[in-house]
């Protein structure tokens, strides 16, 4: 069930609906308005649909970033059983 959560994302006040817990919630917002603040803090007077947009740029590389290492860690897990696996049954 979708609760509503009142957050403010660089000063401003917004109404979201969510399936997580406050606490997830606004540990969303804390990071989206840390990326903010580094936009903000990298450059000059920059208007604030551009700070967003920046952002989002930012977080989203950084989740495409981890996305291909948990890839990568996924395959090295499947071929690692896939040996023990075959270990076994030559054991046997």
């Amino acid at each position: 069930m979708k609760n509503s959560h009142k957050i403010t994302v660089l000063g401003q006040e917004l109404s979201v609906l969510s399936d997580s817990e406050d606490e997830e919630v606004a540990n969303v917002v804390q990071f989206v308005n840390e990326k903010m603040e580094e936009v903000l803090r990298s450059g000059n007077g920059i208007k604030t649909l551009s700070v967003a947009i920046l952002a989002a740029l930012n977080i989203s590389e950084e989740l495409l970033i981890l996305k291909g290492v948990n890839r990568d860690l996924c395959d090295q897990i499947e071929r690692r059983a896939e040996k023990l696996i075959q270990l076994i049954d030559e054991a046997n």
